[in-house]
Order: C-alpha cells, then sequence, then structure tokens
C-alpha cells in the first residue's frame, strides 16, 4: 500500500448552519497552510445547506480541500421530497458523497440493495464515494463481523466496473464504537482493516483507501495508522473542531506508511 496516499474525511452530520460552516472552512484554511500534508487527502462533509458555502470558500481561498456530501438519492431527478440527487451535488462543486453511513441505515431505512444502487448512481454521475460498512455490538459479540463486513461489502459493490475504482474508498466503523468514546483497539481495527483488503478485486486493493472511523482523536490517531494499518480516518465530532482536525490529519500524514 507504499503507492496509497492517506484520506481524512470530516463528517460533520447534522452540526453547524452554513455561517458556522463559513467560519470553520476558513480555520481550517489557515491552519492546513501552517500544516501542510504531504501524502494526505483532506475533505469535509457538511450538511446539505452547508455546501455551496463550504464549497465557495474552498475555491475562493484555493484551499486544498475536497468536498463530500453526507448521503445522496439515486434518482437524477422526480418526485423524492427532501432528497437530493447526483447531478445536484456536481453542480454544486460536491466531488464525493458517504453512502451507507450506519444512521443512513438504522435510521433511515438504508438497506444494502439501496446501498448498492446508490454506489453505482453515484459513481455513474462522476462522484467519488467513500462506503461505510461496520457491525453491531452483538455481530461482534458473535464472532461473525468479518463474514457481517464482507457481505456488506459484496451486496454494495455489486455490479461496479473497473473504471469506477479509483473513485471508491472505503470506511469500517464498528456501529458500538461511532459516538460512544469507545475506540476499537488497533489489533481488531488491523484484523478487519486486512480482512477488507483481502476480499476486494485485484484492482481495487491498488487504489482503495481503507479508513477507520469510531471516536477518532488527535490522541489515537497514530496508533491507528500504524498498528491498525488503516489509510486514514472517516472523523465524526473532533472535525468539528479545526485544531483536532488538523492534528488528526497531521499525526496521519507525519507518520503513514510506518510499518506497513
Amino acid at each position: 500500500m507504499s503507492e496509497q496516499r492517506a484520506l481524512v474525511v470530516g463528517n460533520w452530520k447534522m452540526n453547524l448552519d452554513h455561517v458556522e460552516a463559513i467560519h470553520l472552512v476558513q480555520q481550517l484554511g489557515v491552519l492546513l497552510r501552517a500544516h501542510t500534508p504531504e501524502r494526505t487527502d483532506v475533505v469535509i462533509a457538511p450538511p446539505f445547506v452547508d455546501l455551496r458555502s463550504a464549497c465557495s470558500v474552498i475555491e475562493a481561498d484555493r484551499l486544498n480541500i475536497a468536498v463530500a456530501a453526507q448521503h445522496v438519492n439515486p434518482a437524477e431527478s422526480g418526485a423524492f421530497t427532501g432528497e437530493v440527487s447526483p447531478g445536484m451535488l456536481k453542480r454544486l462543486g460536491v466531488q464525493s458523497v458517504i453512502v451507507g453511513h450506519s444512521e443512513r441505515r438504522e435510521m433511515f431505512g438504508m438497506t444494502d440493495e439501496i446501498v448498492n444502487t446508490t454506489v453505482r448512481s453515484a459513481l455513474q454521475a462522476g462522484l467519488r464515494i467513500i462506503l461505510c460498512v461496520g457491525e453491531g455490538h452483538e455481530v461482534r459479540e458473535s464472532g461473525s463481523a468479518i463474514e457481517y463486513v464482507t457481505n456488506q461489502i459484496n451486496n454494495a459493490l455489486d455490479g461496479v466496473g473497473e473504471r469506477h475504482y479509483d473513485q471508491i474508498a472505503i470506511a469500517y466503523e464498528p456501529i458500538w464504537a461511532i459516538g460512544t468514546g469507545v475506540t476499537a483497539s488497533s489489533e481488531a481495527v488491523s484484523e478487519m482493516i486486512t480482512a477488507i483488503r483481502d476480499i476486494l478485486p485485484a484492482g481495487l486493493k491498488k487504489t482503495a483507501a481503507v479508513l477507520y472511523g469510531g471516536s477518532v482523536k488527535p490522541e489515537n490517531a497514530e496508533e491507528l495508522i500504524v498498528l491498525g494499518r488503516c489509510d486514514g480516518f472517516l472523523v465524526g465530532g473532533a472535525s468539528l473542531n479545526a485544531e483536532q482536525f488538523v492534528q488528526i490529519v497531521s499525526n496521519v500524514d507525519g507518520c503513514y506508511g510506518k510499518n506497513r
């Protein structure tokens, strides 16, 4: 994986209005200029109402930050009240979209079939995707976590052609570690990250960053990168604090490639 760049994605979830979003992006710009990552790509995923504001600041200040949406509807248009299409995101200047986050799966009924349809639609539209997978506590305790995550990935990528492989990143987020303050051990992360890489098609192994998400903080970032062997993070709460988020980026950038 030495040729693979690291990736750190900040998922803001349902936080910050567009004025607060502008301030946070401006803060990130200042800090990232002072600590420019050499081998790490940075992405932020604001709420829908903040996307254009974030893109405008990034464009105006020429910041090396990409923007992702937190969700997208697979349809291009139609009677889908409250939804947003891939084409709408592209016109805003959004480059990526998070697909299949556990909160979408659990709270909004996003099945494996819907995840697959969304993945294929977003890729066809030219968006990059951050595909989220992960098991709950009961599955982890039953000893079938790897099988569960393998099925999620296989279902999500069914029918996806090789031409789209360079648009895909995968984020492993154990549900029991999201927003709980509990971080999976580096051994557990390494085991799952290795298993995920093992089941990916050969071409996708070369291009797909495999991330970890779940109570990531500046204090545990280096251990998770080096010992957990992930290619970066999908960061939740810490991404709302510019200093913490950039410190995570710096920690990743400083140690990425060690012992890999």
